[in-house]
C-alpha cells in the first residue's frame, strides 16, 4: 500500500496546482491548509503562538474546502497572520451540506523570520477536485497567484 499523507504541487501553466492525499478528510483539509501557506512562506520558520478557529460550512465538499482556505487567506488580508500548523476536528454531512471546524496556528509575518514567497490571491474551483478512494482522499485545487 502506497503511503499517503502528503501534498504536493502538480504541473500548471500561471497558477499553483495542488494535490494532497490523507486517509481522512480532516487531515486532507490539514494539508491542503499547510500546501496553501507554504507556497506564501516556509512554514518551517512559523511559531504556532497564535490560534484561530473557523467554523463553517460548504454546501458540498468542493465548496466545504473551498471555504475552509478562504477563511484562511481573508484572516491572512486581515491579520497579516501565517500559520503553519492545522488541527481540523471535523467534516461532516448535516443537512444543507457539510459543517466543518479547523484550527490554524501561526503569526503575524515578520518579513525579518519569515520567508516571503508568493502571495496566494485566491482559492479557485479550477480543476478542484475531492476524491474518496476508500481507504484514502485525494483533494486537488488552484490557487490563483
Amino acid at each position: 500500500m502506497e503511503v499517503c499523507d502528503y501534498f504536493r504541487y502538480l504541473e500548471h501553466t500561471a497558477d499553483v496546482y495542488v494535490e494532497v492525499c490523507a486517509k481522512t478528510l480532516e487531515r486532507a483539509f490539514e494539508l491542503a491548509a499547510k500546501a496553501m501557506f507554504e507556497v506564501m512562506t516556509d512554514t518551517s520558520r512559523v511559531e504556532p503562538v497564535r490560534e484561530y478557529v473557523v467554523e463553517d460550512r460548504g454546501f458540498d465538499l468542493e465548496n466545504a474546502l473551498y471555504r475552509w482556505l478562504e477563511d484562511l487567506l481573508v484572516e491572512y488580508g486581515r491579520s497579516n497572520t501565517v500559520f503553519s500548523e492545522f488541527r481540523v476536528d471535523y467534516v461532516r454531512a448535516e443537512e444543507g451540506g457539510y459543517a466543518f471546524r479547523g484550527r490554524a496556528l501561526g503569526e503575524v509575518f515578520n518579513s525579518e523570520k519569515h520567508e516571503p514567497r508568493v502571495e496566494v490571491k485566491a482559492v479557485t474551483y479550477s480543476q478542484m477536485e475531492v476524491l474518496n478512494l476508500g481507504d484514502r482522499w485525494i483533494l486537488r485545487f488552484v490557487l490563483d497567484i
